[in-house]
């Protein structure tokens, strides 16, 4: 498959395809000329396209310096007089132009407007002699569907793209806090698969081409991967921070919801509340998880939205406790390939010989229930108001979307119907709860994903992920440090499937296919317990890179 072909979008009818071709064209045109790469370097790429801002000669050695940073290192030389705003945004947007030409990443670039805004942040440090917020001069890349007054934005189809008139609130109080937006990013249709494929292009893991970067915040994670962001804000309903991330190596957290502000998002189905969704950091590094939740949660949210409940972080001093690890090394339903379970095993084996922590075997309760419910929670309409907005825009229904909305988890419900499934659901969470209590653990260390980043059109399971949006326990998730070798990754002994999801996901692997993919795992506690997954985060990760 040519890369062309690789990086191609979603097709529709000829009234779709019109339009899509002019968003397409009117997004290309933004990239100038001075950081366009050469016909040849795009007509066959190499699988792995993380060295090529390096070695195409389009930055320059200081921008090349500047993006190595993470979002910290950035606020910090910013704030110290060491750094400018305008170097720091013109150096992530110049390597963020050159990451969309190789990944389909965006679906705006506006790094013009950037620079004007980082322009006034330098004028008034110079004046006033200090910074405005802690992330001033930040460039904070910024999903699709979180609107930024006066770029494009959609909410997951190309019937409900729009130039967006106001910012959301997140991205009203990043702006507050010194933030500058300079690109968005690109996701899939419905926002609602693990993968990214919209009407502007298939994004495509920046480490290995033929596998996916995650969804639904994959254009994110391509782009903080590719180091053209070093903070990118997504959202998270059912594994779309954290699956992206752990995809592309990064790292990424999910906070509980409603601690962080979500009302301006554009949403396909405004009000379906059976599951809400967070918005959350996607960076280079476990303290800029940190730097951003203080920031946000420290400009006080609830002010803006009343759904916002005004709980602080408080990360533990973990020096004063010793922490109590569970490790699960399958959810019951599907067992990870080959690559994670060898960073499960490293895992468990540095933690046990540490001192730092208490390590148990934790077993998890009928996550296969629980995935049920949640399935059918996302689309309580059946899928009604999928198959309108796709009619409406012309749209192709991608095979994802017809997977997502399918029975038998997916089916039409009358408000009796919507109650009782509702109360399945607080069932299950009470009854998960007192499981948790019982296995007496501050922390779960588990697999983000049942393996590496996956290959295109195949992510089918999102159960370990989804299954804590369901009981709205945060996670994060960060690198091992590990990837996938073909030469050691394969099964000892063939596999026995433990359920239909998990034959489909042995009949996925081929070790030679996932090669170079990050292998990353995640870290979960109970809601509201953010600042907990935070501090045993940095010490699991510690103790496993040791």
């Amino acid at each position: 498959m040519s890369f062309q072909e690789k990086i191609k979008g979603v097709g529709g009818d000829a009234s779709y395809e019109a339009k899509a071709r002019i968003l397409r064209e009117q997004l290309e045109a933004k990239i100038p000329a001075s950081l366009r790469l050469p016909p040849a370097t795009l007509e066959y790429p190499p699988l792995d396209v993380t060295r090529i801002p390096e070695a195409c000669g389009l930055l320059t050695p200081a921008e090349l310096a500047i993006t190595e940073l993470d979002a910290t290192a950035v606020c910090q030389k910013i704030a110290a007089g060491e750094l400018t705003a305008v170097e720091a945004v013109t150096a992530f947007g110049k390597r963020a132009a050159i990451a969309h030409q190789l990944t389909a990443c965006l679906v705006d670039f506006f790094l013009d407007e950037g620079i004007k805004q980082a322009q006034q942040l330098d004028e008034y440090f110079k004046k006033e002699g200090k910074v405005i917020g802690p992330l001033h001069g930040l460039p904070i890349s910024v999903k699709s569907m979180c609107a930024v007054k006066g770029t494009v934005g959609g909410g997951g189809f190309l019937a409900n793209m729009e130039t967006s008139t106001e910012d959301c609130d997140m991205t009203s109080i990043l702006r507050s806090l010194g933030a500058v937006f300079y690109v968005k990013t690109n996701q899939p249709q419905t926002i609602m698969h693990l993968e990214s494929q919209s009407t502007y292009g298939r994004v495509l893991n920046p480490h290995n081409t033929d596998l996916t970067p995650g969804g639904s915040s994959g254009g994110e994670s391509a782009l903080v991967a590719m180091k053209g962001s070093c903070m990118g804000l997504g959202t998270d309903g059912g594994g779309s921070i954290r699956a992206p991330s752990a995809h592309c190596g990064i790292y990424g957290i999910r906070p509980s919801s409603n601690t962080t502000p979500t009302r301006g998002l554009l949403r396909s189905q405004p009000g379906a509340d059976g599951i809400i969704g967070s918005t959350g950091p996607m960076c280079r590094s476990a303290r800029d998880m940190r730097l951003f939740l203080e920031a946000v949660l420290g400009a006080n949210p609830a002010h803006l939205d009343p759904n916002v409940l005004p709980v602080p972080l408080r990360v533990p001093d973990l020096a004063q406790k010793k922490l109590r690890v569970g490790i699960m090394m399958h959810d019951g339903v599907v067992m990870p390939h080959p690559p994670t379970v060898r960073a499960l095993q490293l895992a468990k084996a540095k933690l046990e010989a540490s001192s730092e922590v208490d390590v148990v075997d934790y077993i998890p309760y009928d996550h296969d229930g629980g995935y049920s419910i949640i399935r059918e929670l996302y689309y309580e309409d059946g899928g009604a108001t999928i198959r309108r907005l796709l009619k409406e825009g012309g749209e192709d229904m991608h095979p994802l979307t017809e997977w997502v909305i399918s029975p038998p988890y997916v089916k039409d419900h009358d408000a009796a119907q919507v109650w009782k499934l509702r109360a399945r659901r607080d069932t299950y969470r009470r009854e998960y709860s007192d499981h948790w209590w019982s296995q007496n653990v501050d922390v779960v260390l588990c697999p983000p994903y049942q393996g590496t980043a996956s290959r295109h059109d195949t992510s089918k399971y999102w159960g370990y992920t989804a299954i804590w949006n369901l009981l709205d326990y945060p996670g994060a998730v960060f690198p091992t440090g590990l990837v996938a070798d073909p030469s050691i990754d394969i099964y000892q002994e063939p596999p026995s499937p433990m359920s239909a999801a998990d034959k489909y996901n042995i009949s996925l692997y081929e070790a030679a296919a996932y090669k170079g993919a990050p292998v990353s795992l995640q870290t979960i506690s109970r809601r509201f317990n953010d600042g907990l997954v935070l501090a045993a985060q940095d010490v699991i990760e510690r103790i496993i890179k040791s």
